[in-house]
């Protein structure tokens, strides 16, 4: 049993005092007035305390039992406790190893939960035109279910397929609690086998569709020298569009020249506009690609450390005639019913967060 501070990691005690000063220090900054007069520091901050709460009250919880057993194992030396403390001492040791496992849970999956924005892009992959139609389901699907979780789905750029309906690549930002907990398991390789609707003799077809999850981060996570490292250029869009888009240079091509990181936005008639938005999206892909630079060089040497888990290239199977959803991470089988027509994605990101959190806490 845990009861004993000295039998735990270092490093792990290290951390969640860390998050409980932090937890502390979120509390000061949303009682600041200067804070509480900007609604989207508010709404932030909040969202990350809240992400913390959990495991900063069960590790609380825990040091407080802790400190039960060690006074029960001290009056344990005087006759007339000696007794009572014998009797308590091991029930209090057991509320104390479940806390431990309940803090353990919490902790591996803190960083998750703290992360409230990411950038998901969606690509038709092989399969021509039903690719493209294929790209677009899945896009409806995230943002069906961002409606039911109450989270911001905002399009910040799109590229159809005029001639059947479909999209061609969606960059989107889903902002809201708990976004990169879940929707972070979807990057990878989507494959569908169904009857597409121009199929005339009802043979079955494979198509894919790739996403991409970018956990959106903040100014202070990672540092562009825009000036000296970006390089830029405004041209007129491409594709179809009217006069404005093919004639008008409001398109932003950005090239983060440290990295060779490149991004194009072209969504929107403001040159303005296309310009935060290639910024942002430029930002979440130096931080995501600094991230897995970093993630790489620890792998031999954090085994007793906390860290996020790789997502799987080639994750999920949707087969219509079936109506089965197999992802290739998981025994489970889900409908195609629940899972595309009724964007009922919770169970599913529940079963993956569950084996990422077994496996996380299996390294400890």
């Amino acid at each position: 049993m845990t009861t004993d501070l000295g039998t735990i990691p270092t490093s792990l005690l290290e951390r969640l005092d860390a998050m409980v000063a932090e937890h502390a220090e979120l509390g000061r900054r949303l009682e600041d007035p200067a804070v509480l007069a900007d609604h989207k520091a508010v709404r932030d901050l909040s969202m990350k305390r809240s992400a913390l709460e959990e495991v900063v009250e069960a590790y609380g919880e825990f040091r407080g039992l802790v400190c039960e057993a060690e006074d029960l194992r001290a009056a344990m030396a005087d006759p007339d406790l000696a007794a009572m403390a014998e009797e308590e001492l091991p029930r209090v040791e057991r509320a104390a190893a479940e806390a431990w496992e309940r803090v353990k849970t919490l902790l591996v999956s803190a960083d998750d939960r703290q992360v409230g924005s990411v950038i998901l892009e969606v690509r038709a992959g092989t399969g021509g035109d039903e690719a493209s139609l294929w790209a677009r389901d899945l896009l409806t699907m995230y943002a069906r279910y961002a409606a039911s979780k109450g989270w911001v789905f905002e399009e910040m750029e799109v590229s159809g397929e005029a001639t059947v309906g479909g999209i061609r690549h969606a960059v989107v930002t889903v902002r809201g609690p708990g976004v990169w907990q879940e929707l972070g398991f979807e990057a990878g390789v989507h494959s569908v086998k169904r009857v597409p609707a121009t199929e005339s003799q009802g043979r079955i077809h494979t198509s894919t569709a790739t996403v991409a999850v970018l956990p959106e981060p903040e100014e202070v996570d990672v540092q562009i020298d825009w000036a000296n490292d970006v390089v830029e250029h405004v041209t007129t869009s491409q594709g179809p569009g009217g006069q404005n888009v093919n004639k008008v240079a409001t398109a932003v091509h950005m090239v983060h020249t440290p990295t060779g990181v490149e991004v194009r936005m072209q969504e929107t008639k403001s040159q303005q506009q296309n310009r935060e938005r290639a910024k942002r999206l430029l930002r979440a892909r130096v931080y995501e690609l600094e991230r897995a630079k970093a993630e790489a060089e620890r792998a031999q040497q954090r085994r007793g450390q906390i860290g996020t888990g790789g997502r799987s290239e080639k994750i999920r199977t949707y087969r219509y005639q079936d109506n089965i959803v197999s992802d290739e991470r998981l025994d489970a089988k889900f409908t195609k019913t629940a899972i595309l027509d009724q964007a009922d994605l919770g169970p599913l990101f529940g079963a993956l967060i569950e084996r990422e959190t077994a496996r996380r806490l299996a390294a400890l």
